[in-house]
C-alpha cells in the first residue's frame, strides 16, 4: 500500500479540494484526509501509478508539491538535517565571505559545488582559504545579523522529538554556526566542519579531516547504530549535492528545494512546502504539530 500526499506554500494555501479530488478519482485511490485545509491533504493508494512523474510534472505548473511513498513505516524515529539553504535560508559560508569582500566569488564556488559540478572537498579548501586573516568574531556577528531559520523548522524538531524521535544537524558548514542553529532549534547533536582560529583570526584552513558527503552517510551509520535503529527510521532532508549520499541511504530522503541535479536523483522533493511538509510526509496533521 502506498500513500499520496499533496502540499503547498503553507503560506499561500491555495490547495483546492477539486484537483485533490482529480488526481485521487484518476489514481483509483482511498479517501482523502486532510492535514490541513487547503494546505495538505493525503489518499492511500494500492499500487504505484504508472505516470506519477509526469503528473507531478503538472503540479509543480500549479505550485503543487506530490509525494507518493510506500504507507508502511513512514514515520521515522530519527531526523538527519543539513543546515545550510535546508534548516537555514543562507549558506553560511557565503556571509562570511561576503564579510571579507569576496562574497560573489566565494556564492560562484558553492553554487557549483551544490550543484555537483565540482568536488565539495577541494571546494571547501578553497572558499575557507580566502577567509584568511578574518576577525574569528565576525562569525557571531553573521550569525545574529545574516542567518534566518528556514520556516518550519523549529516546529518540525519539536514534533519529531515530542514524538520520541532524535535529531542530528549534520552539516558540510562550520561547527560554530551548527551549534548555534542546533541550540535554537533543540537538536540533540550537530557534527560539522572547524574553521581554524589563530590568535583570533581565521588562519584560511579547515582542520581536517572535511566533513563532506562520505561523512554525512557515516553519521547516518553511526547514530542509527548507537540509538540500535534501523537506517529504515531515518528521515534524512537537505538540498545540495553533498547531501545525496544521506539522502539516498535513508528511510525517507527528502530533497527541499533543492538544486535540480539533486532533486532530479530523489523521488521525495518538497519545492513549494516549508519544513513543516516533512511532518506531513509522516502522516503529521498540523493539529499534531508542536
Amino acid at each position: 500500500m502506498f500513500v499520496v500526499t499533496m502540499l503547498t506554500d503553507p503560506e499561500e494555501r491555495g490547495l483546492e479540494p477539486a484537483l485533490v479530488d482529480a488526481v485521487r478519482n484518476a489514481w483509483g485511490g482511498g479517501d482523502a484526509v486532510w492535514l490541513s485545509p487547503d494546505e495538505a491533504a493525503e489518499f492511500s493508494l494500492p499500487s504505484l501509478p504508472a505516470n506519477q512523474w509526469d503528473v507531478w510534472e503538472s503540479l509543480q505548473e500549479r505550485g503543487v508539491d506530490l509525494i507518493v511513498q510506500p504507507a508502511e513505516g513512514r514515520r521515522k524515529s530519527i531526523l538527519l538535517a543539513d543546515m545550510d539553504s535546508t534548516m537555514i535560508r543562507q549558506e553560511c559560508i557565503d556571509e562570511l565571505a561576503d564579510v571579507a569582500g569576496f562574497g560573489a566569488k566565494v556564492a560562484h564556488i558553492t553554487r557549483k559545488a551544490m550543484n555537483g559540478e565540482i568536488g565539495f572537498e577541494g571546494a571547501l579548501r578553497e572558499r575557507v582559504s580566502l577567509l584568511e586573516g578574518l576577525d574569528s568574531a565576525v562569525i557571531e556577528t553573521v550569525i545574529a545579523t545574516r542567518i534566518e531559520l528556514m520556516p518550519g523548522g523549529d516546529t518540525l524538531v519539536r514534533t519529531m522529538k515530542a514524538d520520541g524521535s532524535y535529531a542530528a544537524l549534520v552539516s558540510g558548514g562550520f561547527t560554530a554556526f551548527t551549534a548555534a542553529i542546533a541550540g535554537k532549534l533543540g537538536f540533540d547533536e550537530n557534527r560539522a566542519n572547524t574553521l581554524e582560529i589563530e590568535d583570533g583570526v581565521l588562519t584560511g584552513r579547515v582542520v581536517e579531516p572535511i566533513l563532506g558527503r562520505d561523512a554525512k552517510v557515516a553519521a547516518l551509520e553511526e547514530i542509527s547504530a548507537r540509538l540500535g535503529l534501523s537506517e529504515s527510521a531515518v528521515l534524512a532532508v537537505g538540498d545540495g549535492a553533498n547531501d545525496l549520499g544521506m539522502l539516498k541511504r535513508a528511510g525517507s530522503g527528502v530533497a527541499l528545494h533543492a538544486k535540480p541535479s539533486v532533486a532530479a536523483q530523489v523521488d521525495l522533493r518538497v519545492n513549494f512546502g516549508d519544513l513543516t511538509a516533512l511532518l506531513y510526509l509522516q502522516g503529521y496533521s498540523r493539529d499534531d504539530f508542536v
